[in-house]
Parts: C-alpha cells; structure tokens; sequence
C-alpha cells in the first residue's frame, strides 16, 4: 500500500525578512574535531534516506527510507551488515522513536502520520490530524514515559516532498502537537513555528527544546503552557534532535548556513522565482555536517564536523554508550563514530 503523496502549492506566500549573515565557525563551534569525514556506513539495501535513527531496548539499530520501509540491524552490525525489514509504511519514514512502556517504534511518517511499529511488523495508525486539520508533515518526535509522544508538524503548506518551498516561503507554518495514547486525542501543544523539526523532553517532562529549521534556532517550550524562549542563533540548519537522558541534547545540523538563501530574504519575488526553478537551480544545501551536543539552556558543550561531505545531510542523531549513530535525508547508509 502507497499512501497517496499531497500536492504541493505551486506559488509561495513570502515576506520580506531581514537578511542575515552566517556566522563563523568560531569559539564553540570551531571544527576542532573532524570525525564526521571518517564515519563507519552501514547500507541499507535499498532505497535512500535513513533519515533519523534510534537504538532499541536490546541494542537494535532502526532506521526509516524514503520508499517507506522500516529497517533493523543487529545490536553488533558491522559495516556490510544486512539489516531486516520489518515493516513498510507506505509513506516516508522521519523521525524515529522508543516507546519506554514497551519498546515499540513511534514513527513519524511524513504523509502518513503518527505510528506504532510492534516488532512483528504490525502498524498502528495514531494520528493524522489535529484541530480538525490534517497533519501534513509529520516530522519528528520525543516520547514521555507515561506514553504521550509530542511531535512535530512543520508545515501545513508543503509536504516532505516539496521541503524546499517552505523554506523559501520563510514563515510560521509549523506546529508541536501531543498525542495521548489513554484519551486517543492529538492536540496542538503550540503553532506559529518556522519550520518546527527536531523535538526532545527535559529529564523532568516541562518543557520540550524544539528545533526551528528556517530560523535557525534553538527554543524551549514550556508544558503544558505554550510558552517559549530563544535559547540562541545557531550558525548552521538544524534538523533532528535527540535527549543524552542526562540533561544534553544532541543536535543535527544538516548543513551550515547558505548565504545566498539569506541574503534572498529581503526580496519576496526573487524567492517566489527561486521556488518555482528547477531544484539544481535553487540555493542548495552545503556538504558539510556538524553534530552539537547542548545543554538545557542551549549551551554549546561539544560539536563534530565533517568538512570534507564525506557524510551529507546528516538528519538525524542518536548517543548510545560512547557511540553516535547518525542519519540522513539523502546518503544511502546510516552511519556511526565512536565518541571516545
């Protein structure tokens, strides 16, 4: 089964904005550690874009691609490892989750919506709108350990498959919803977000520290009031985001700041063409990808480059032990480094 993909807007809404200038890599962010160009690939076999990943109760590695299958790795997976398919969503597989009750997945599928993956292969459909409207982008998301998964809709305009768009389009788009599995309700946590993507809870469950892709920043989301705060400009694209369990976070920067796309801001008819040009000719990610571990706070503690885009689009990111797994949106393997 294929789930149907949404038509995109042909025509973007932008605004004038304020330009921007991409920061130096300096201070914190200085590319002191470059082991992302030197990375252990485990491939999957077929299809592309494991684009988050995340590591079971007993050591399982498990990845989504964009032809919607669900993949496993056994817990010592080597590279040239064959990983099984356990399930297949019909849709595009995002963000990836653990479900602490019970070890389920909780996956995000782009244009399907919230799901539970049992590891028979069984799914569940949880979600697919919220305030009478439909989810379109279901992107990324962080389970409480009473079960309530928050998640991340980040746009209600453009679909995954038209991500491009909404980056151009530049506005609040996006929102953070809460599923309740004892009620069955989806409700909007918050709305107004410039392209909301990586989500991940406090170790106390308060607050939630939501990664905004357009604007570039870092902010935390009170619960259950709504309320944010800027925790800082970051000089690079984040995307997904996942909890250490200590109080840091690992961040995903898939690609640093692209100064022609900030420098198009000030002029709404130049992005309007831009959207509408064939996608070699729009601004274009930078194969570069940078790994930030932060604290609550949004204070940088460590980060890992990869210069050489030896590893592109780097999407998503996972700690377990001294090892870093990571994802992306394009390459055709996940991809891990020791943090020793």
């Amino acid at each position: 089964m294929t789930i149907p993909r949404p038509p995109a807007p042909w025509l973007i809404r932008p605004v004038k904005e304020q330009a921007t200038t991409p920061p130096p890599f300096t201070g914190d962010w200085a590319p002191v550690d470059t082991r992302l160009d030197d990375v252990e690939l485990l491939t999957v076999p077929a299809g592309q874009g494991p684009e988050d990943v995340v590591v079971g109760p007993e050591g399982h590695v498990y990845s989504g691609t964009e032809d919607g299958r669900v993949w496993r790795w056994q817990p010592d997976a080597r590279a040239g490892a064959r990983p099984d398919q356990i399930a297949d969503t019909g849709g595009r597989p995002l963000g990836i989750e653990i479900d602490p009750r019970d070890g389920s997945l909780i996956v995000c599928d782009a244009y399907r919506g919230l799901l539970r993956i049992t590891d028979d292969g069984t799914i569940t459909d949880l979600a697919h709108r919220a305030a009478d409207s439909r989810i379109l982008f279901c992107n990324n998301a962080a389970v409480a350990r009473d079960g309530v998964v928050y998640f991340t809709d980040s746009s209600n305009r453009f679909p995954v498959s038209h991500w491009r768009r909404d980056l151009l389009e530049h506005r609040p788009n996006g929102r953070v919803l809460a599923y309740d599995p004892a009620s069955g309700r989806t409700d909007v946590v918050a709305e107004g977000f410039y392209f909301p993507n990586g989500v991940a809870l406090t170790p106390d469950e308060d607050a939630l520290l939501v990664c905004e892709t357009v604007r570039h920043r870092l902010l935390r989301l009170s619960l259950p009031d709504g309320a944010v705060r800027d925790l800082g400009d970051l000089p690079a694209y984040p995307d997904n985001m996942s909890s250490v369990g200590d109080g840091t976070y690992w961040i995903a920067l898939a690609s640093p700041r692209v100064p022609i796309a900030e420098r198009l801001l000030p002029h709404p008819h130049l992005r309007r063409i831009a959207a509408v040009l064939p996608t070699r000719l729009q601004p274009q990610p930078i194969p570069y990808v940078i790994m930030a571990l932060v604290d609550g706070d949004g204070a940088v503690l460590r980060t890992l480059h990869g210069p050489a885009g030896r590893y592109v689009m780097a999407t998503g990111v996972r700690q377990h032990g001294d090892t870093l797994w990571l994802g992306s949106l394009t390459e055709r393997a996940i991809a891990r480094t020791s943090l020793q």
